[in-house]
C-alpha cells in the first residue's frame, strides 16, 4: 500500500502535465535468424524484427528498484522543467515527461563521459539507478489496463552502401551491448531497416498502432543523415470513477488567455480532494482503474498564467499533491481536446543537456561506431501528444523520437570573405601560363 501511494503521486504529477500513455508493440511473426552486428545487416524489409536480444542479459541487469522519494523527486523535477521549457506561451501545450524520459534513458545507455553526465543531471539521477527505477516502474504500470507503454530502436542498414575495399565495414554499426541492455530493461523492439519511404511508413505505423491512432503520423520524412531512432509511446485511456451525467453538462463561457470569451461545454461535479497552496487552487478527479487521477491547478485570481508556470517547481508540485485536503469540492471543467507537437532540443539544452547535440564533443561511443572522421550526436528530439477530456473519461497519447545523426567531427575549414563593395582590380587570366589576358580596375559601375 505504501508503494502504491508513492506511485500515485508520480502518476498524478505526470498526468497533470500531460501524461499520455501507450500501447505495447506487437511481437508476432517468426523469429529471424540471430543477428550478427559485426557484419552488414542483410534485412531488406523495413520493420523486420530481430530475435529477443535480452536473452543474453543476466538477471542482475534486469533487477529493478521500487519507486521511492528519490525517484518521485527526479520525475517531478524533470516533468516541471520540461513543461516550463517546452510550452508555447499563449498556446495549448502538452508534454509527456515520462515518455521523454524513457526515450532519453534508452539513449543515455549509449552515452559516456561528460555527455552522459549532462544527461544524468537532466534526468535526475545516474543512468544505472534510473534504469533500475524505470524497469520497476514500467512493470508496475503494466499491471494497469489504463496505461500502456512501448519502446523501439530502429537503426539503418547499410547494405550495398559501403566500400568493399574497407572489408565491408558499415558506415554505422550499433553496439550489441547497447541494444541488449535496452531490449532487457525497456523491452525495446529492435529493427534494422533501410531508412527509406518503407521505413518511414513502418515507423509511423508502429507509433500509430501503439498510441491507438492518436498519434497518426510521427515523422513526415527521414533525414538522409539519420542512422538511428529511439522511440517511446505512451497511451492513457481511462473512464472517470464517477462519470459526468447529462444533467451535469451544459453550455458555458471560457475566457481565453487573450481575453476572448469562448463558448464551451462545461462539466460540473462534486469532488472529494482539493490541492493547492497560496498561489493556486485545484482538485483531483479520479479514474476507475488504478491510482490515477486528473489534477487541475487554477492560478490565484489576478495571477498571470505564465508567471504561475515560471514559479512552479517539482518540490512545490509534490508538496501540493502530498498535502492534499479531503473534503467537498464543487468543480466546473470544460470539455476539451487538442494535439501538440514540439521539438525538445532547445528545452533540453536549457535544462543542461548540451553536449549530446554537439557533433564536435558528443560522446555516444557506447551506442555504436561510425566511419572515421564522424561522430554520433542527437539531431532532434521530436515529441507529439494528443488529449481528449470528456464526460466518460480521458484519452491521452504521446510519442517521443530521439534521432541519432553522424556528423563530421573534423573542425570546420577556415572561411574567408571578400566583398567587392569598393573599387577593385580585375583580370582575365590564362591559367596555364599565368599570363593576364586582360587587367583593369573598376572604380564605378555607372
Amino acid at each position: 500500500m505504501k508503494t502504491v501511494k508513492k506511485v500515485f503521486c508520480i502518476a498524478l504529477a505526470a498526468l497533470m502535465l500531460g501524461l499520455a500513455a501507450c500501447a505495447p508493440a506487437a511481437n508476432g511473426g517468426e523469429t529471424p535468424a540471430p543477428v550478427n552486428t559485426n557484419a552488414p545487416v542483410q534485412h531488406s524489409n523495413a520493420g523486420e524484427r530481430f530475435k529477443e536480444l535480452s536473452a543474453n542479459v543476466t538477471p542482475a541487469q534486469q533487477t529493478g528498484r521500487q519507486p521511492d522519494a528519490a525517484f518521485r523527486k527526479a520525475q517531478a523535477d524533470f516533468a516541471v522543467e520540461l513543461f516550463k521549457n517546452s510550452l508555447e506561451r499563449g498556446e495549448n501545450s502538452l508534454v509527456s515527461p515520462l515518455s521523454v524520459m524513457l526515450a532519453l534513458a534508452m539513449t543515455a545507455n549509449g552515452a559516456d563521459n561528460e555527455t552522459l553526465a549532462q544527461m544524468e543531471r537532466t534526468l535526475g539521477m545516474p543512468i544505472e539507478q534510473l534504469n533500475a527505477y524505470l524497469y520497476s516502474y514500467m512493470k508496475l504500470l503494466a499491471q494497469s489496463s489504463s496505461v500502456k507503454l512501448a519502446d523501439s530502436i530502429w537503426f539503418k542498414s547499410f547494405e550495398g552502401e559501403f566500400d568493399p575495399a574497407a572489408n565491408c565495414e558499415p558506415f554505422f554499426k550499433p553496439n550489441r551491448d547497447f541494444l541488449e541492455r535496452n531490449a532487457a530493461i525497456y523491452d525495446a523492439d529492435v529493427f534494422s531497416a533501410p531508412f527509406d519511404e518503407s521505413t518511414l511508413e513502418a515507423l509511423n505505423d508502429w507509433v500509430k498502432k501503439n498510441t491507438d491512432g492518436m498519434i497518426d503520423r510521427m515523422l513526415d520524412e527521414i533525414d538522409p543523415d539519420t542512422v538511428m531512432f529511439l522511440v517511446n509511446t505512451l497511451l492513457f485511456d481511462a473512464e472517470w470513477d464517477d462519470r459526468y451525467t447529462h444533467y451535469q453538462v451544459h453550455d458555458d463561457v471560457f475566457t481565453a488567455l487573450s481575453g476572448e470569451r469562448q463558448s464551451v461545454t462545461m462539466m460540473n461535479s462534486s469532488e472529494n480532494v482539493w490541492i493547492g497552496d497560496d498561489t493556486c487552487s485545484g482538485f483531483l478527479k479520479y479514474y476507475k482503474d488504478g491510482p490515477y487521477a486528473f489534477a487541475a491547478l487554477l492560478p490565484a485570481e489576478g495571477t498571470d498564467l505564465n508567471a504561475f508556470i515560471d514559479g512552479l517547481t517539482g518540490e512545490r508540485l509534490l508538496s501540493m499533491l502530498e498535502d492534499r485536503w479531503a473534503g467537498k469540492v464543487n468543480t466546473r471543467m470544460p470539455k476539451f481536446g487538442f494535439d501538440y507537437s514540439v521539438s525538445l532540443v532547445d528545452a533540453l539544452k536549457t535544462m543542461g543537456m548540451t553536449d549530446a547535440f554537439d557533433s564536435a564533443i558528443a560522446d555516444f561511443s557506447r551506442l555504436g561506431t561510425v566511419a572515421e572522421g564522424y561522430n554520433l550526436c542527437i539531431g532532434d528530439v521530436k515529441h507529439k501528444t494528443h488529449i481528449d477530456v470528456a464526460e466518460n473519461g480521458t484519452r491521452a497519447g504521446a510519442a517521443t523520437v530521439v534521432e541519432i545523426y553522424p556528423e563530421s567531427a573534423m573542425p570546420p575549414a577556415e572561411i574567408r570573405e571578400v566583398v567587392l563593395d569598393r573599387p577593385f582590380v580585375f583580370m582575365i587570366m590564362d591559367m596555364e601560363t599565368n599570363v593576364p589576358l586582360f587587367i583593369g580596375a573598376l572604380t564605378s559601375v555607372e
